[in-house]
């Protein structure tokens, strides 16, 4: 096999961590700056309902794919521990296991499409004319959901490998190409919302194709053929599928937290629906570039297990925790100081801008929380402890987010509806952060005797965590 198998020297951890963490965070911060480039398009349309009804129909997606997510978060937390471990055939049979599962589900998704968009405007308020828009957004998008799922795996695939320069060139691809489509057929064309939607459709076919094509070049087919009768192997295929089920609950806890507050930010109004959309695409530019962050932490943590060598972790935690919350707290500060210049190239509507500078403040305590918890994510994932994350988020969901919703939606209150957010991220890291010092005596322990003939050492050793 050809492709490479990350780091074979040992490497001090700093330049490692932040060459792994730079190209990642250029590959991320391409698709909130293209959804960027399709919110200010839209924002600055004659009517807004235009905007709202993409960022409505974009719930929706979330859920089709967000959920889907453990695609990319298994992949890559497995292929990494197989690198670690020097285990070649591993890492190809994850990639080939993952990537026939996102294509089923792909095209599971195309034959349901019409009943689930029915199913999810029907649960989604919305007056008819932002629902009518974010119906044609959706129409056009969701062609995708093959290339979409696909790229998952390819990119779990490399970045569990520390490739992420080859994400990056997927990331170029696909993102330069959504620009380019959303000027055309928004502005050129005139298509609105659909053009929003179909130019995410090709570019995700086009980063799909270039995928594939970085793949081909590192595999050859005497490879797949080579291993391709473990693919159906039960007990590697239950121990995927565990990962999976776990991750995906994770994903859908959050991701409900997020569509509920995109729920009941349209139930307060169009008005609110738009100022709330705007300040969305501050938190996912900042997600996605703490992910950065956090996909270095993964696949790092996932090495090091695989490796065994455990006494990495702290250091690799510190390092990425303090990164993380510079950038989160940062980007709070910087909108939060400047906001009618940088709100500004996202909308020119006055009455948005208005409302803007009074909620700005929350992206204070949802971000400099939320990148911790995007952090502690990142080195679970790298441990394959998806039980300790679907926990984490069901009740941080549950306790945190829920109760205060409720009060904000019964008393429309914009203020109190950030409020639940903040405290979903804060009982997100301290409900992962009470896990940390269990993994670390954990693997202390395992540090200790993985020499010893007495103590054989499994790649499930963390699994009574949860």
């Amino acid at each position: 096999m050809e492709w490479g198998m990350g780091n074979a020297e040992p490497d001090a951890l700093l330049p490692r961590f932040f060459r792994l963490a730079v190209v990642n965070i250029l590959s991320n911060l391409m698709v909130p700056l293209a959804g960027f480039v399709s919110v200010a398009f839209l924002g600055h349309l004659g009517e807004i309902y235009h905007l709202a009804g993409v960022t409505l129909s974009t719930v929706l997606f979330n859920y089709i794919y967000r959920t889907l997510g453990f695609l990319r978060m298994s992949t890559t937390g497995i292929t990494a521990q197989a690198v670690g471990r020097d285990d070649r055939e591993a890492v190809l049979l994850t990639g080939l296991r993952n990537g026939m599962l996102a294509l089923g589900l792909g095209m599971l998704i195309l034959v349901l499409h019409q009943p689930l968009r029915d199913l999810g405007f029907f649960l989604l308020n919305a007056p008819p004319d932002v629902k009518a828009a974010g119906q044609a957004y959706y129409d056009a998008r969701i062609w995708a959901a093959p290339a979409t799922l696909l790229n998952f795996v390819v990119i779990g695939w490399f970045l569990g490998q520390e490739r992420s320069s080859r994400v990056l060139v997927m990331a170029i691809v696909g993102n330069g190409a959504n620009v380019l489509l959303d000027y055309w057929l928004i502005v050129r064309c005139g298509w609105d919302s659909t053009g929003a939607g179909l130019a995410t459709a090709i570019s995700q076919y086009l980063m799909a194709m270039s995928g594939l094509v970085l793949v081909g070049q590192a595999v050859r087919w005497k490879d797949v053929r080579s291993v391709a009768k473990k693919l159906l192997d039960p007990v590697a295929l239950r121990d995927s599928l565990i990962l999976n089920r776990d991750i995906f609950i994770r994903t859908l806890a959050f991701l409900s937290a997020f569509s509920t507050f995109t729920s009941l930010s349209s139930a307060m109004g169009t008005m609110i629906l738009a100022e709330n959309a705007v300040l969305l695409q501050v938190v996912t530019l900042t997600i996605y570039f703490v992910d950065g962050l956090a996909f270095a932490t993964e696949s790092l943590t996932g090495i090091f297990k695989g490796k065994g060598t455990y006494e990495q972790l702290i250091p690799l935690l510190w390092l990425s925790g303090q990164a993380s919350l510079l950038v989160g707290v940062t980007f709070s500060l910087l909108f939060i100081l400047f906001p009618e210049p940088l709100f500004g190239i996202l909308t020119n509507h006055a009455e948005i801008l208005h409302g803007i500078d009074r909620h700005v403040p929350w992206l204070l305590p949802v971000l400099g929380f939320g990148s911790i918890a995007f952090m502690l994510d990142g080195y679970f994932l790298g441990l394959a402890e998806g039980a300790i994350l679907r926990n984490a988020a069901l009740m941080a969901a549950l306790i945190g987010f829920t109760p205060v919703a409720i009060v904000a939606w019964q008393s429309h209150s914009h203020a109190l509806l950030w409020l639940a957010m903040s405290l979903f991220m804060a009982a997100r890291v301290i409900l992962l952060g009470i896990q940390v010092p269990k993994t670390l005596s954990i693997a202390s322990s395992i540090g200790a005797n993985r020499h010893s003939p007495l103590q054989k050492v499994s790649i499930s050793d963390f699994d009574d965590l949860d």
